[in-house]
């Protein structure tokens, strides 16, 4: 588990994204909630889980749902896994020694931190979690005013959970 929790203020932030461009995540809360996506490319947790992740920017991209991974990985291998598994939303690069990964305290990848508008943390879920994927949906379908598509479709076999 990581040491920001649920209910305390998410740790600003500033980096660099695989083109270069400045992201700073107290500029993207003035827009709305925030889901924040920590991996390492090599992780086969995080290679199963981005694609879910990729679904809900496709749902809510429209509303201006705000995704970001953030990657403990250099920019090239970091380009490969994106294009690999699909990944649309802005990714940034944490390098070594991955200082906002610290400060986040993460311990797993990959971590996900839903963060409102405010800047408080929603939801924290470490590893695959179906049940934690779907709650994020929701919490961002009620935040837009939308009904999106199932996540998940029938024909997947999606475990409850994948350990990261």
């Amino acid at each position: 588990m990581s040491t920001v929790t649920v209910g305390q203020k998410a740790p600003h932030f500033e980096l660099k994204t695989m083109e270069g461009k400045a992201y700073s995540l107290q500029e993207a809360l003035a827009r709305g909630p925030v889901l924040v996506a920590f991996f390492k490319v090599e992780c086969p947790t995080c290679q199963y889980t981005f694609p879910f992740v990729e679904r809900l920017y496709q749902q809510f991209h429209a509303q201006g749902v705000q995704i970001c991974g953030i990657s403990q990985d250099d920019i090239r291998d970091t380009q490969r896994f994106a294009k690999e598994y699909g990944v649309t939303f802005p990714v940034l690069i944490d390098r070594h020694p991955y200082q906002i990964s610290r400060v986040y305290g993460l311990e797993l990848v990959p971590t996900l931190f839903l963060i409102a508008a405010d800047g408080r943390v929603e939801l924290v879920s470490d590893g695959f979690a179906k049940a934690d994927l779907l709650e994020i949906q929701q919490r961002l379908a009620k935040v837009f005013g939308v009904n999106p598509a199932p996540l998940f479709q029938p024909r997947e076999n999606v475990p409850a959970f994948k350990p990261g």
